[in-house]
This record gives structure tokens, C-alpha cells and sequence, in this order.
């Protein structure tokens, strides 16, 4: 009996979620071919936390992994090497044909090292992505992830110019479009059905996000951030849904005396989060998706870096870095209440039928032909319903 073709899809992180959402709902839609592949989705554990994880799962849509390494926290090279050591296992059991990581967390590095070793075929979704910044754990997981995958799955011509630039052949490199989009338009309307918070009106209020180490372990870097949300929050209420990481150091360097019209909140799960990121003002975030999914729902987004991945955002987008002197990041977000975005338009291909093309790819390279829905939906650059 001919042997079933493989592939494991691996999610670590919350920013895994919705990147790897649109593509198992599109392998789910190739029924007639399930005996010809088997796809098993891989959670390695890396966010362990309900709220950052098992939370978004159900919010997605996407059925319980299948395996799950439960390797939890620890520092980069600790976690790093309990993802290899537990992926190794699973890989030897399973034996893919291809693995499939998304993103530049610990596990996307890890998984890529450890099935490359045994001779597995990796394609990488969300590839060529650059900061230029090496201090960055991120810029080194995408870089080395990059380098030893057989298909780079890209999501916009700038990612696509950084790969040739280091040398990448063409035929390695697919350009999809943005998966994170998919799961943003399949969902948009299910957010918006939800009600507000009480006390918040449309348009009137803006978003926080903190979490990156450089801006939160240290008073130094936390202290003068947190006085410009406050002081933009002097004048509009301001939400704030707080990491673990942030709220252990607001609270350890004495700073959770703040005014009523911040809103200190749990981690959202991810309606929730879009449901106020897409009536909210402005955005002001050092994260990296938030940058493309404010830039799809024409949101003002500040970014409270120095550099970013996704220049496109700013290129196209409705992004700007505001770097993190708080004079600037308030004089930015003034502005955004006076002025808004000013012109922006959605990168090609961020139309929500990314999934398609990278599960159409795929199944190509091991010889199967995509079903019509998913051949119609990539040729005409639309999602299937």
C-alpha cells in the first residue's frame, strides 16, 4: 500500500495561532485527498499560560493539537533545547515529509534545526522578514530558520528582495501573502459583534501593548514609557491588556499607581483583542503583528521601537515608529487623534487566501494537485467561504 504523505505543522507561540489557523482550515478542505496526507499539528508548548494559548485555539477554530511537547518557559538556549530534544522524537515517530513553522519565536528556530538534521523537508511561512537588529532574539530565529528551509514562504516583495539580497535562489521563495490577514478577515466580523467594554465608545479610545524585554525589564526603559501612556491617557482612555512579563515589572519597580483612565486588563484572547483593536483610535504597541493587522483595518499604529521587520507597514501601511523617547510617542499620538492615518493602502496578496496558496504549494511538492476550491480561491485571490 502506498504510504501517506506527511506533514507536521508546528505552532509555539501566541503570534503562531493566527498564522497557522488559515492553514490547517486549508488542508481541512481537501477531504478527498485525506488518504493521501496526514497533517498533525504541533504544539510545542513554548506559551503555556491558558490565556496565551488554549484560549486562541478556540477562538480560531482550530481542533486540539495533536502533539503537544508542553516544554514550557525557561531561558532561550534552555527552551530551545527541550524543543529540539522533544521535536527530535516526534519526528522519528512520525516521519514527515515536510514540516511547516511559522513566525521567528524559539520554536520555529528549534523545529527547523531538528528536522533538517534528519534529512526533513522544512518550508518556513512568514519568511525573509528583516530588522537589521541582532540583538533582537527574533532577527536571529528568522535568519538561521531562513537559511536551512527548502521553501520560503513570503509575505510581501520586500521579504522576497531580502532573501535574493542574501542569496537566496528564486525558486526556494513563494510569495503567499500574509496569513495573519486570513485569520484577521475570517474573524473580523465575529469581533466586531461584541460589545464594547463598558464605558468605551467607538473611535474614543486607544490600545496598549508592552512586552518586549528591552522595553519592560528595567525601570530604566519601563519608567518613561509608562509615563507617556499616561500621559496620553490624560487625554483618552487607553486600554492596556497586560503580558505576564509587563505586569511582573509594573508591579516590581512600584509603578501601578496610575490614573482611571488607564485600563489595566488581563491578556486578551484573540476576538476579544481585534474586537478594540478595530473601533480603537490608535494602537500603540511594540509588537510585530499588530503593525500588519492595524495596517489591514486602517488603525493609526505607534510603534514603540527604534526598527521593525514588517517595513512595509510603514511603507504602505498606517504604522510609524515612534522608538521610545516619550516625547515623541506622545506628540505621535496627539497627532493620530488630530490628523488619523493620512493615505495607506493593503499590501498585494493581503487579501485572506494565503492558507490557500501555501497548502496548494505544498501539496504540490509532493505531488498532489490542490482540490478546485483551493486552485479557484488562489487564482482569483480570495478566500473560500
Amino acid at each position: 500500500m502506498k504510504r501517506s504523505k506527511r506533514f507536521l505543522v508546528v505552532a509555539g507561540a501566541r503570534p503562531n495561532f493566527m498564522k497557522i489557523a488559515p492553514i490547517m482550515h486549508s488542508f481541512a478542505k481537501h477531504n478527498a485527498d485525506f488518504d493521501k496526507v496526514v497533517v498533525k499539528l504541533v504544539h510545542t508548548g513554548q506559551h503555556y499560560d491558558r490565556r496565551m494559548s488554549d484560549d486562541f485555539f478556540s477562538d480560531l477554530g482550530i481542533l486540539n493539537p495533536d502533539i503537544n511537547l508542553a516544554v514550557g518557559s525557561g531561558t532561550h538556549a534552555e527552551q530551545t533545547a527541550r524543543v529540539m530534544v522533544a521535536f527530535e522524537q516526534v519526528c522519528l515517530e512520525e516521519e514527515p515529509d515536510w514540516v511547516v513553522v511559522v513566525g521567528d519565536v524559539n520554536s520555529t528556530l528549534a523545529c527547523s534545526i531538528t528536522a533538517r538534521k534528519l534529512g526533513i523537508n522544512v518550508a518556513h511561512v512568514e519568511a525573509g522578514l528583516r530588522s537589521r537588529d541582532m540583538s533582537m532574539p527574533e532577527e536571529i530565529n528568522r535568519i538561521c530558520t531562513d537559511a536551512v528551509s527548502n521553501l520560503l514562504f513570503t509575505t510581501d516583495e520586500l521579504a522576497g528582495d531580502n532573501l535574493r539580497n542574501e542569496g537566496v535562489s528564486v525558486d526556494r521563495i513563494d510569495f503567499v501573502g500574509n496569513t495573519m490577514i486570513d485569520t484577521l478577515l475570517r474573524n473580523l466580523n465575529k469581533a466586531l459583534s461584541l460589545p464594547l467594554p463598558a464605558g468605551l465608545r467607538e473611535r474614543e479610545f486607544g490600545v496598549v501593548t508592552l512586552h518586549r524585554p528591552s522595553n519592560v525589564d528595567s525601570v530604566e526603559s519601563l519608567s518613561p514609557l509608562f509615563q507617556a501612556i499616561q500621559e496620553i491617557a490624560a487625554r483618552i482612555p487607553v486600554v492596556f491588556p497586560v503580558h505576564p512579563r509587563t505586569r511582573n515589572s509594573l508591579q516590581t519597580f512600584g509603578l501601578l499607581n496610575y490614573g482611571p483612565n488607564i485600563r489595566l486588563v488581563e491578556p486578551l484572547s484573540y476576538i476579544p483583542f481585534i474586537s478594540l483593536v478595530s473601533r480603537a483610535c490608535f494602537v500603540l504597541t511594540d509588537s510585530g503583528g499588530i503593525q500588519e493587522e492595524t495596517t489591514v483595518l486602517k488603525i493609526p499604529c505607534l510603534t514603540m521601537r527604534n526598527n521593525t521587520e514588517r517595513p512595509i507597514t510603514c511603507t504602505l501601511g498606517t504604522n510609524t515608529l515612534v522608538g521610545t523617547d516619550p516625547a515623541r510617542i506622545v506628540s505621535t499620538a496627539f497627532h493620530a487623534l488630530n490628523h488619523g492615518i493620512g493615505r495607506s493602502s493593503i499590501p498585494p496578496k493581503w487579501d485572506g487566501a494565503s492558507g490557500e496558496r501555501i497548502v496548494a504549494a505544498l501539496l504540490a511538492c509532493v505531488g498532489i494537485a490542490a482540490s478546485g476550491s483551493a486552485r479557484a480561491a488562489q487564482a482569483a485571490g480570495v478566500a473560500t467561504p
